[in-house]
């Protein structure tokens, strides 16, 4: 069903498990600080202590082996490895911890990707202009250089930034995430653009310095919905529906893997309300004298959880807003079901379509599908028998893109190890394999149905069997 050298993962992330905010001399990250200003989070939640991995790794590793993973994804805390954001003051701690982590993983045989950045930036950088600030995507280059020469001997797959269009929109543009901030129509482009200038400097460095002792691969997490014209036959819908599409993956996708550039539908459209609103482009655009943009990932790594069908229109009134710029309406199909969260329609078809669009949009590139997963809410069920179908069916799109569409599909992860810290929800929304008693002073991890029964499919495809 699935080629040998297939990666069976699992995924995590520093800020959602580790705790220990403040301990062993880490730095505060930006959400350490949005949780701790209060009115953010649901329940007034934070990750001050979380799953408690920095403490309790050795349990993490336990239900790593039991389910019989390949690989696992991780992130690592910058600010806990550089507490000031600069190289001037190492936390030998730090770098302590993830050798542990990373030699643990290896020594049971599970290959590590490991993530620099997932959402957590040093607050002493957000202090100074944050992802606002170009000198932040030298100072990120800086953090990248030091992670590869301390860890990249023992780490083969490497992520530089994690869902960018997350930390842009929901971070700059809704203010729902760290830093919070609400500078709609402005302030996320800005970030977006440091991002990818940051990405590329270290996916440089990595390449000139590194790559030819350590043999790893480097990209970047982009995450994106498949979407579909709400009315197949409707021009403004299919039109609609590929502006969507130039606004989420192609942000990210189209500068990476196939222009260097930003998607001209996406900047042809902000251009046009910038004309109207007064404003010059919002949208940066990309220098000479800096490292080039294309060509900067050696795989495509994918974040996917839900489709949508799409429809125009959708802006804000006369406000400048990337609803106005994108001027398209996302809809629900009332035939999928939700699972959880409202947003989180189950549409396991949409993986596969998505991967198709990728492969023949960007080049045919190695994709790795390095988040997907399926919440629950409310009343704790560890027989979670619709988490246990929704892997099986997603899995079985997922082996229909590789034979039949012939994509290159080289591992899936599913979201999450844990049930951990999920943002703006708190621990309200339980995304793992399995549940983690926040009750618990040892936060006690239960594997759920879903986790013995992705257990069983890894099993069976490492041993051969369909």
């Amino acid at each position: 069903m699935f080629p040998r050298d297939f990666a069976w993962g699992a995924g995590t992330a520093a800020y959602q498990i580790e705790g220990g905010w403040q301990a062993d001399g880490k730095g505060a990250s930006i959400w350490d600080t949005f949780t701790h200003e209060g009115g953010r989070v649901f329940g007034e939640q934070n990750g001050d202590e979380a799953c408690r991995s920095y403490e309790l790794w050795d349990e993490d590793l336990k239900c790593i082996e039991t389910l019989g993973l390949t690989h696992y994804r991780l992130s690592l805390s910058w600010a806990r490895l550089l507490p000031d954001g600069n190289t001037r003051h190492v936390n030998q701690k730090g770098v302590e911890y993830y050798n542990k982590v990373i030699d643990d993983l290896l020594a049971c045989n599970v290959s590590p990707m490991v993530t620099l950045y997932h959402f957590d930036l040093p607050q002493a950088l957000q202090d100074q202009g944050g992802w606002k600030s170009a000198g932040t995507a030298t100072l990120f280059d800086s953090y990248a250089k030091f992670c590869f020469h301390t860890f990249g001997g023992r780490v083969k797959l490497w992520i530089t930034i994690n869902e960018p269009y997350v930390c842009a929109k929901l971070g700059h543009e809704d203010g729902t995430h760290a830093p919070g901030l609400k500078e709609p129509g402005t302030a996320a482009y800005l970030v977006g653009h440091n991002m990818l200038r940051a990405h590329a400097m270290a996916w440089h460095s990595y390449d000139s310095l590194y790559r030819a002792q350590q043999e790893g691969a480097v990209s970047l997490a982009i995450n994106s919905d498949w979407l579909e014209p709400l009315n197949a036959g409707c021009a403004e819908d299919i039109a609609a529906t590929e502006r969507l599409l130039a606004f989420t993956l192609g942000w990210f996708a189209w500068p990476v893997f196939v222009t260097g550039d930003y998607p001209e539908v996406m900047r042809s459209a902000i251009d046009a309300q910038s004309e109207k609103s007064g404003y010059s482009s919002r949208l940066p655009s990309f220098s000479k004298d800096e490292p080039a943009i294309l060509g900067t990932a050696d795989f495509f790594a994918l974040n996917y959880y839900t489709s949508r069908k799409v429809k125009q229109g959708g802006g804000c009134g006369e406000k400048l807003c990337m609803k106005s710029d994108r001027d398209a309406g996302e809809v629900l199909d009332p035939s999928w079901p939700i699972c959880g969260v409202s947003w989180l329609a189950v549409v396991p078809q949409g993986l596969r379509k998505l991967l198709k669009y990728i492969k023949n949009n960007f080049n045919n590139p190695a994709v790795y599908v390095t988040e997907n997963g399926f919440s629950q809410v409310g009343r704790l069920q560890t027989e979670d028998v619709q988490r246990a179908e929704f892997y099986k069916d997603t899995i079985a799109e997922v082996a229909k893109a590789l034979q039949e569409d012939e994509v290159n599909v080289r591992g899936y992860f599913a979201w999450s190890l844990l049930d951990n810290f999920e943002w703006a929800d708190g621990f309200s929304v339980r995304f793992g394999l399995y549940h983690v008693d926040f009750a618990d002073a040892k936060r006690k991890r239960t594997i759920y149905r879903s986790g013995r029964e992705y257990a069983k499919i890894i099993s069976k495809n490492r041993c051969g069997q369909s």
